[in-house]
């Protein structure tokens, strides 16, 4: 088990999830209860990355965060040292390749609230803001904790974007993916199977704990 690849994957999950969930949250609300001129193209725009094929989407974001790009140099200007093949290029590229798996369970749990509850909160006195606080949340709270489990999931399987924007420096952007892939080229296969089985057994349980929540979801808007 290669114990520093599968630490730094656990970091740039974690790290993914707390810095796009609470905005994912926001975006979810929105677009589940408001219509606006060119919500399509959003809705559109944000599930792409769920279609394109990783390697296309790296070599965009490879484009996109590069010495010749505008935020490349700026990043390069400001701290020193490049964007891409750095844990930082890795976490901005985390989180877009996971937009769509965050912001859809939420949209779903937003969705399902009915706007009959939103009313009644607001006729007891109820300010948006603590309708949101007290009633939405609470009711959605299982879509964004699907959308949590989900986006770290899909972190720490994610192998080409992660390839392509960070390269494979040990330590650094080396994640438990890559480290796989790594070993089975050095047939080193035993040590390629017993870290994709971690992969496997982390993705088993992330599902079951989605379907898990999702049924009680819809066991809580039954009532």
């Amino acid at each position: 088990m290669d114990w520093q690849a599968l630490q730094l994957s656990f970091s740039l999950g974690l790290w993914t999830v707390v810095l796009l969930i609470p905005a994912g949250v926001i975006l979810a609300r929105i677009l589940a209860w408001r219509h606006f001129p060119g919500r399509n193209f959003l809705q559109t725009l944000l599930a792409l990355p769920l279609l394109l094929p990783p390697t296309v989407l790296g070599f965009y974001l490879l484009m996109m965060m590069g010495n010749r790009s505008v935020i490349g140099r700026s990043y390069e200007a400001l701290i020193g040292e490049p964007l891409v093949f750095s844990f930082q290029g890795l976490l901005l590229a985390s989180l877009i390749f996971n937009i769509p798996f965050a912001i859809q369970p939420m949209q779903r749990a937003f969705e399902s609230i009915s706007i009959s509850i939103r009313e009644a909160a607001w006729c007891s006195g109820l300010s948006p803001w603590q309708t949101f606080w007290k009633i939405e949340l609470p009711l959605a709270w299982p879509g964004i904790l699907s959308a949590g489990i989900l986006t770290f999931a899909h972190t720490l399987g994610e192998f080409g974007v992660i390839l392509m924007v960070g390269g494979n420096i040990h330590g650094e952007t080396r994640t438990i993916a890559i480290s796989i892939y790594d070993r089975v080229q050095a047939f080193d296969n035993q040590s390629a199977a017993i870290m994709s089985g971690a992969l496997l057994l982390i993705a088993f349980v992330a599902i079951t704990s989605i379907y898990v929540l999702n049924d009680k979801l819809g066991r809580a808007h039954e009532r």
